[in-house]
């Protein structure tokens, strides 16, 4: 099998080779390794149309690419979320879809963590302050502990978020889309407008699918206290950026963490949400972590391996 990976997945390609090396050479398995970031798809397309496993990250995948690539059977993202790829032309197509779920649990948790933190605690005015020779005159700043803590998507991410905020003395209240079943996070279950009613924080992890997609609008901000902050580190879109300027800027909430945006980093300079007030912004870092990258590549690299071995016995079979 001719097998691509078409940007960096979060390992060298020493690594990677040496890895595989053996299952390729006994299968006869040809890798290739290039960064196809940026590239058009008509560029791709040549690159790749040969292709029978495809591995990458976050670029996009279009449907056209998918079925320009006739012998496609596999596509291992090295992420968590899918929804740069082209899902419906993989089902038409029985193409296969692996992620990388899980990978960067605690890079996200902790980055959702740091970002209320920075809020409360106003760390970056502190540090621009510092910087200009100021003292803490005006910094007094808020607590994490005794906050209500309010988790919006209960999967690895926001279960790991919870204990965190636990472990800071907070009073977690959690809503999920689906049932929730957890044994070892005191969070209480709660309906979505009684969490943005209550909660002195409001940190949203939930996957982008049409059904999420502004879910977090002029309703749900306006149900939020105003001196609570709002925390994204899923993804943008689930949250109405027009709507969530107008609460900021119009004091409707006393602040917003962000790592995810409308569309995704660099922002342009003209861009709204760099001029709204009580902001701390970092662009789509959450998952950026050494220890991350390295489970990201090995979480895709491993449904590789399992997939080649399946193909192997069923062909011996």
């Amino acid at each position: 099998m001719i097998i691509k990976i078409i940007e960096p997945i979060g390992q060298s390609e020493d690594a990677i080779r040496a890895r595989l090396g053996d299952l390729l050479h006994e299968g006869g398995h040809n890798l290739f390794v290039c960064d196809t970031r940026g590239m058009a798809d008509g560029d791709l397309i040549k690159l790749i149309g040969d292709a029978d496993i495809l591995l990458l990250s976050n670029r996009p995948l279009s449907g056209n690419v998918i079925n320009a690539s006739p012998n496609l059977k596999l596509i291992c993202v090295a992420f968590t979320g899918i929804d740069h790829v082209d899902q419906e032309a993989c089902k038409t197509r029985g193409i296969i879809i692996h992620n990388a779920a899980g990978y960067a649990v605690h890079a996200v948790s902790e980055l959702a963590i740091g970002l209320m933190v920075a809020l409360l605690r106003r760390i970056i005015p502190a540090d621009t302050k510092t910087r200009a020779g100021g003292t803490n005159d005006g910094l007094v700043g808020h607590e994490l502990f005794g906050k209500t803590l309010g988790v919006v998507g209960c999967g690895h991410i926001g279960l790991q978020v919870a204990r965190l905020g636990k472990a800071f003395g907070c009073h977690v209240l959690g809503f999920d889309p689906h049932a929730i079943k957890v044994s070892d996070v005191d969070m209480k279950q709660v309906e979505l407008d009684q969490l943005l009613s209550q909660s002195d924080i409001v940190t949203l992890h939930l996957p982008l699918i049409p059904e999420t997609r502004g879910f977090i609008g002029r309703d749900q901000l306006t149900k939020m206290k105003r001196s609570a902050i709002l925390i994204n580190t899923a993804r943008g879109p689930i949250v109405d950026r027009d709507a969530l300027i107008e609460a900021l800027s119009g004091n409707r909430l006393a602040g917003a963490g962000l790592d995810v945006f409308d569309l995704e980093p660099p922002l342009p300079d003209n861009h709204p949400i760099l001029t709204v007030p009580n902001t701390v912004l970092t662009p789509h870092i959450g998952f950026e972590t050494a220890e991350a990258m390295a489970a990201k590549a090995s979480i895709a690299l491993g449904h590789l391996e399992d997939f080649l071995h399946n193909t192997a016995e069923s062909t011996v079979s």
